[in-house]
């Protein structure tokens, strides 16, 4: 069930290869890294995104630092500073960091490990979620969250993915996602190369189509997932969620467990990366606003538990009140 066709990364060559994501859809460029600071720059600057990606990326870029014989604390506190919402970074980073053995050939053992279990998680969520969906049924989602955001298949995409595999009738809504339009960029990159049914929509577009009557349930990625269910994901989840609850329609969360963060009580305390104002002030190196426009421009935010649904992981289908 594992697409093959659409990759973000692989390991060739003793170096790492990522798909750069930057320019997608209209180019497919792919880049090598032979250091660890490169891959954090990678990161960083989203040649890679999409929470299980940047973890694979991330130990990857550990094999890198072991086969130069680097410190693996100096790697590890690099890597760790390139995205900080994303907690399938410090959780692949700190698996790496707590191997005995720093050998390149042991690290390099270890990152395999953690792409091909990141596969497995995502085929069993997409086995676990597609029982949720009606058939047929109109979803909604936002941001990108299959193949290109994972090792393969995705998570709230993988769902869906898992439900054409076996037959089920879907159409899919798929918000822009401003204001990197990953949605608009990204899933509707995945969606057309497997004709998968769909239409790319305005993010404020969202809220009325569920008015409308227009959609059966809304599944959404996550970047971290605070013990009392409160999850973090791309900007612009929370209100549809909100809308959601209002028109009693399904709010689903597709992620692996490695995205489950139990040291925090709840969403306050998950880190919010704000990035650059001209993510927001210029489109395509365009700018759209006036020179000097004020920005505030958070790359998440925070939808409580309460109004999840359920969250589907690899484990299973888990529902409020939730404590991970």
């Amino acid at each position: 069930m594992a697409i093959k066709s659409v990759r973000c990364l692989e390991w060739a060559d003793d170096r790492l290869r990522l798909l750069d994501q930057r320019v997608l859809p209209h180019q497919e460029t792919w880049l090598e890294y032979q250091t660890w600071p490169e891959v954090a720059e990678a990161i960083r600057d989203m040649v890679v995104r999409g929470a299980p990606a940047i973890g694979v990326a991330a130990a990857y870029g550990m094999a890198l630092a072991a086969k130069a014989g680097e410190d693996r604390s100096v790697a590890h506190a690099g890597l760790a500073a390139s995205r900080p919402t994303a907690v399938n970074l410090f959780w692949a980073l700190d698996r790496i960091s707590a191997l005995p053995d720093w050998s390149f050939e042991a690290v390099l053992r270890e990152a395999r490990m953690i792409e091909l279990e990141d596969l497995q998680m995502n085929l069993a969520i997409g086995n676990h979620g597609m029982r949720l969906i009606p058939n047929p049924a109109r979803i909604l989602t936002i941001c990108n969250t299959g193949a290109l955001a994972t090792a393969g298949h995705g998570t709230a995409l993988g769902v869906i993915r898992s439900c054409v595999a076996e037959g089920q009738d879907v159409f899919v809504y798929s918000c822009e996602t401003r204001p990197r339009q990953q949605g608009l960029r990204l899933t509707a990159y995945e969606l057309m190369a497997e004709d998968i049914p769909f239409a790319s929509i305005a993010d404020g577009a969202a809220a009325s189509l569920m008015r409308a009557g227009k959609i059966d349930c809304v599944i959404a990625g996550a970047d971290r997932i605070a013990a009392n269910g409160d999850t973090a994901n791309k900007i612009g989840t929370y209100m549809l969620a909100v809308a959601a609850h209002h028109h009693s329609i399904p709010f689903y969360i597709a992620a692996p467990s490695s995205t489950l963060d139990p040291s925090l009580t709840d969403g306050g305390q998950i880190p919010i990366e704000e990035r650059e104002a001209s993510e927001l002030t210029h489109i395509e190196g365009v700018g759209v606003a006036p020179v000097g426009c004020p920005v505030f421009n958070p790359a998440f935010d925070v939808t409580p538990g309460e109004l999840i649904t359920a969250i589907i992981t690899e484990e299973g289908v888990f529902r409020p009140p939730y404590s991970f």
